[in-house]
């Protein structure tokens, strides 16, 4: 499948319809879960026919993709109920038999799944507002549970905190793309109308 097919197949996935600012609610853009997917699937092979994990899955863009790009299984795990109605509605639109989610808080699954997944995708809360250092909290869950690689992004701007951790957690950490990350006007207190944030795609590898 190309960029191009997969970018449009995801535009079709539905969003939130009231994010939550309290759970850091921010879509991923066809655009970027694309062009993640797109890589890990033609670089890195960690899709097809693999067992994959979406951490804070919202709305399923991401663990869609997967689906379509083959992927043996992929499991959404996401505390919001509203979310994964809108998840279960796209799963019913694409048809497809590949997907299965989890309602828990992704910071507490603790080690009920280690190293249960091939493959660990997410786009984390930026841990930005309410919610600092969740960012890291996902991001330890996620290391547990893969036993071949995770796939997350983060604000460039805590690469070396990043880097310092995954050094701690013994765990090889890699660039792969530096994006643009627009964020839309999903909240009232957001004054304008988009704002771009600088973001790492980032693989995380067990040494």
């Amino acid at each position: 499948m190309k960029l191009k097919e997969l970018e449009s197949c995801l535009q079709q996935v539905d969003g939130f319809e009231e994010p939550k600012i309290l759970l850091e609610q921010y879509p991923t853009s066809p655009h970027i879960a694309g062009c993640m997917l797109y890589t890990i699937h033609n670089t890195f092979d960690d899709i097809q026919n693999k067992l994959v994990a979406d951490l804070g899955c919202g709305c399923g863009v991401l663990s869609i993709g997967a689906a379509v790009l083959d992927a043996g299984l992929c499991v959404g795990f996401d505390i919001d109920e509203d979310a994964l109605d809108i998840f279960k509605g796209n799963v019913e639109d694409f048809e497809l038999s590949n997907i299965d989610m989890v309602q828990c808080d992704v910071c507490s699954i603790g080690s009920s799944y280690a190293k249960k997944f091939d493959t660990v995708i997410m786009n984390p809360p930026f841990g930005t507002k309410h919610n600092q250092g969740i960012d890291m909290q996902f991001l330890q869950t996620a290391i547990s549970m893969a036993s071949t690689a995770v796939y997350s992004l983060h604000k460039t701007s805590t690469r070396d905190h990043i880097q310092k951790k995954a050094n701690d957690w013994k765990v090889k950490m890699e660039i792969i793309a530096e994006l643009r990350y627009d964020l839309p006007a999903s909240y009232k207190f957001h004054k304008k109308k988009s704002v771009d944030i600088q973001v790492d795609f980032i693989r995380f590898t067990p040494t």
